[in-house]
């Protein structure tokens, strides 16, 4: 079992929790992610580790209420404990070690997974420039943690009320033709989010790393499920991610898989909610 021992609600539809999980804390790097089963009843759902504290032995993770799971997950509370937390999977970013500044891009509730990226780099000495986009003020999170963790900080809403209005892409655009040398540019967030980031940075030969979210059940690169197109060759986002090279990701591929079981998925959550 894995103890909560901290839970913020960030907004209406985004919780942040920090668990007891020390074995992973141990070993945890920026990028790689976990998968949690509440109960013996409960699905294998994949999430970021948002944060990790060796010393505590605890992880964060952040997640939005999008099905019946994480909707169960969100109504946890602290000293509350979750039955199953498998981790660390995946690989951990790889920036390389000739960066000198970087440009980590997040989008909605993938700030949640963009924060341990600035993190890590800053750690490291690289100079951090951080857009955050957000469709309205009301769903702005981690703004304190990220002005920690950058040296620059743009957030977009998209109808304005706060920050700058547009979209990060837009800003990126103007961060690059007004002088900034990226080496490199993490973008996380909605796939087409994502592909349009890797739009602006390919005609600059500017790297770009993604984090891809396909469907995933066992994390091992056993089922299959994960497959993702990345230069013409299938690669499993669970063993070989989930970060990539995005101006190589067949994203349009990407967008149609993830949306096999939306449907599904939304109806097995407002059947809980009727349940309740």
């Amino acid at each position: 079992m894995f103890k909560i021992v901290q839970k913020r609600v960030l907004n209406p539809s985004v919780t942040l929790l920090e668990i007891e999980a020390p074995f992973i804390a141990r070993k945890a790097l920026a990028g790689q992610f976990i998968i949690f089963r509440i109960d013996e009843f409960g699905e294998r759902v994949p999430l970021t580790i948002a944060d990790y504290n060796r010393e505590k032995g605890t992880i964060t993770i952040i997640f939005q209420i999008v099905g019946r799971t994480t909707q169960q997950l969100s109504e946890l509370s602290e000293g509350d404990a979750i039955l199953d937390v498998a981790g660390p999977l995946g690989m951990p970013t790889e920036i390389g070690t000739d960066v000198k500044k970087v440009c980590v891009i997040g989008g909605g509730v993938g700030c949640a997974i963009a924060y341990p990226q600035a993190k890590e780099l800053k750690s490291k000495g690289v100079k951090v420039d951080v857009i955050a986009g957000f469709r309205n003020k009301d769903i702005v999170i981690l703004e304190d943690e990220f002005r920690q963790q950058c040296d620059n900080l743009i957030i977009c809403t998209d109808d304005g009320s706060y920050g700058k209005k547009g979209f990060v892409t837009d800003a990126l655009k103007e961060q690059i033709e007004s002088g900034s040398d990226y080496d490199a540019v993490i973008a996380i967030g909605p796939v087409p989010m994502m592909k349009f980031v890797c739009d602006v940075t390919k005609p600059y030969n500017i790297k770009t790393i993604v984090s891809l979210n396909p469907i995933m059940i066992d994390g091992t690169g056993m089922c299959g499920g994960c497959r993702v197109t990345v230069g013409g060759k299938i690669k499993y986002a669970c063993v070989d991610g989930p970060d990539f090279d995005g101006h190589e990701v067949d994203f349009d591929e990407l967008m149609k898989r993830n949306s096999t079981y939306r449907e599904h998925e939304h109806n097995c959550r407002m059947l809980g909610s009727i349940k309740n």
